[in-house]
């Protein structure tokens, strides 16, 4: 066997697959990785079967096609009033985690620092790190996961290139507020320090509290690399459809990496989706959906003996178990899912260090069917 040096030594399976695989094997509901268990719109479906009809079955252009990037311009003026440039501005991703990936290698050198938040998406640190970068995370507390921004002052250093933020928040459901907001402008004015935006739940902020995408805000705007996903939005994680905006400048190193990954994505798909958004009530009408879903999860939770923790946004609901048992949450969830049939996933997963606060993340994105029995069960522990 010729040996290989590992780029990544210590990472292995993600806690997903792992997850999910564990759930199959005990027939347990998967409320773990985060995908829903219902169709997306049976419109969105014809409009694809009608765009492989129509002969829409070649490459796209590599940036994404115009009609999709026009109608993402559009979107984006409307809900933040950030005017971009469908040609030079927005290019369509296969999925929100390439276009991470991709954002991360466009500008990330050996040496630079990065500045996250944990816990956080377990794709960031690894790009990062296969980047030459040097990750410096701050961890975050429950019940609140607030940001403590005088911390994040002292992380600053001349290395520091990159602050990467994801609102509203997996796995924790919390938003970045208007405070957050003012503190980051403040920090970051006059310095050279980019900002990668993981907005994929940008449409699921609930109780009518507003999403404060860097978009909206010209002093972040200019410095943002924004990503977002199709998937999520409209129900349909398999189809791997995402895109990033950002200036001009930005956009030009982006799509260099861009061109060598995927080089374009899913022809009928954006034909389809394209058509889709000139609908706004197609994700408007989103908070108020998942809203009654997290609502009816969280009225079936209060009754068991789990801690609910708040939960602003995403569809993933966490919870404490600090009164049910000391096990580790890793332990815990995997007991959980053959003992009791519901798989969870651990919330230490999302710490580099598997910082561990006995904290679970449930998916709600399920029938309400499917919620009704996962408490049934849970009600059990």
């Amino acid at each position: 066997m010729i040996p290989v040096i590992s780029k990544l030594p210590q990472t292995g399976t993600t806690i997903f697959t792992t997850m999910s695989a564990l759930a199959a094997e005990h027939g347990a509901i998967n409320l773990s990785q985060g995908f829903p268990d219902y169709s997306c719109a049976p419109e969105l479906i014809d409009l694809v079967n009608k765009a492989m009809l129509d002969g829409h079955n070649q490459y796209a252009p590599m940036a994404g096609l115009m009609a999709l990037r026009e109608q993402i311009a559009i979107k984006t003026e409307k809900l933040y009033g950030a005017v971009y440039n469908p040609d030079t501005e927005i290019t369509v991703t296969a999925g929100a985690t390439q276009a991470i990936f991709t954002a991360i290698s466009a500008v990330i050198h050996p040496n630079d620092e990065v500045i996250m938040f944990e816990p956080a998406y377990d794709c960031y640190a690894p790009a990062i790190k296969l980047m030459g970068g040097v990750v410096k995370s701050l961890e975050l507390e429950p019940p609140d996961y607030r940001i403590p921004w005088e911390m994040v002052k002292r992380l600053i250093t001349n290395k520091t290139r990159m602050i990467i933020l994801n609102s509203p928040h997996n796995p924790t459901g919390t938003i970045l507020t208007r405070h957050d907001i003012d503190e980051l402008i403040a920090l970051v004015k006059n310095q050279d320090i980019l900002i990668l935006s993981d907005e994929v739940y940008e449409h699921l902020v609930f109780d009518g509290q507003e999403h404060h995408s860097m978009a909206r805000y010209p002093e972040l705007q200019s410095r943002s690399l924004i990503v977002s996903s199709f998937g999520k939005t409209f129900h349909a994680t398999g189809w791997k459809m995402g895109y990033c905006v950002a200036p001009a400048h930005l956009m030009q190193e982006f799509r260099k990496i861009h061109q060598f990954l995927v080089f374009s994505v899913n022809t009928p798909i954006q034909y389809a989706i394209a058509q889709y958004l000139k609908d706004e009530n197609n994700y408007l009408s989103l908070p108020d959906f998942f809203q009654q879903k997290r609502d009816h999860f969280r009225r079936g939770l209060e009754q068991t003996r789990f801690k609910l923790l708040p939960c602003a946004g995403t569809y993933f609901q966490s919870v404490t178990y600090e009164d049910i048992t000391d096990e580790k949450d890793v332990d815990f969830a995997i007991r959980l899912t053959k003992d009791i049939g519901v798989a969870a996933i651990p919330v230490s997963v999302f710490y580099r260090k598997g910082t561990d606060k006995h904290v679970l993340r449930f998916c709600f994105a399920k029938e309400q069917e499917t919620l009704d029995k996962a408490v049934e069960r849970l009600l059990k522990v």
